[in-house]
């Protein structure tokens, strides 16, 4: 098995983030999403947010021969998208009072099933808590949902997104509860990492 180490994402990064996007969301996401679902969500639902880089909560997994998998978490109110959504809030969230978002996580379709989603949402959660967040919440794909759920993350509501190209995108917002221990949760059995 390759080689593989979790690190923070840099802007040199974001070419190789933007295909690996593309790659996941054309591979993984094509049993939950139609095409034109997937075309329209593409830089705007799916895409990089560059201000989670710039805060150095966005992490990526680099394989021997490229990225594996992105994904982080973020004290700012936006949910879900990249920079091009509609929406966006870059304001801060209050760790006493709101809950940490967990943000984009995308894995390669070659590196599926490896462990990496849920190695990415443990490092996001340790962040998360050591920045004294005591909840989470994210909007999940329909993809994501079971990576999540193993996770201990319930869902509230669902919602569909409006396109660019017209069409709706269902997104599943959902939340999770810190327990106060440093230590993450053991991961659940197959290690399926679409998210």
């Amino acid at each position: 098995m390759s080689q593989s180490s979790l690190r923070l994402a840099v802007p040199d990064d974001i070419p190789a983030i933007e295909a690996l996007i593309a790659a996941s969301v054309n591979g993984l996401h094509a049993g939950d999403y139609t095409a034109e679902q997937r075309a329209g969500a593409l830089g705007s639902v799916f895409g990089v947010d560059r201000q989670l880089i710039r805060d150095g909560t966005y992490f990526v997994i680099e394989t021997s021969a490229e990225l594996g998998a992105c994904g982080g978490w973020s004290r700012r109110r936006t949910l879900f998208g990249s920079d091009n959504v509609a929406g966006k809030d870059d304001a801060f969230l209050d760790p006493a009072l709101d809950a940490a978002r967990i943000r984009a996580f995308f894995v390669h379709p070659d590196w599926a099933r490896r462990g990496f989603g849920s190695q990415l949402l443990e490092a996001g959660e340790q962040a998360a808590r050591a920045a004294g967040f005591a909840r989470l919440e994210l909007g999940a794909t329909l993809t994501g949902i079971p990576l999540y759920e193993r996770h201990g993350f319930k869902p509230l509501d669902r919602s569909d997104v409006p396109l660019p190209n017209g069409a709706t995108l269902p997104i599943v917002r959902m939340s999770k509860e810190l327990t106060s221990s440093a230590t993450p949760p053991e991961p659940a059995g197959d290690h399926d990492s679409r998210a």
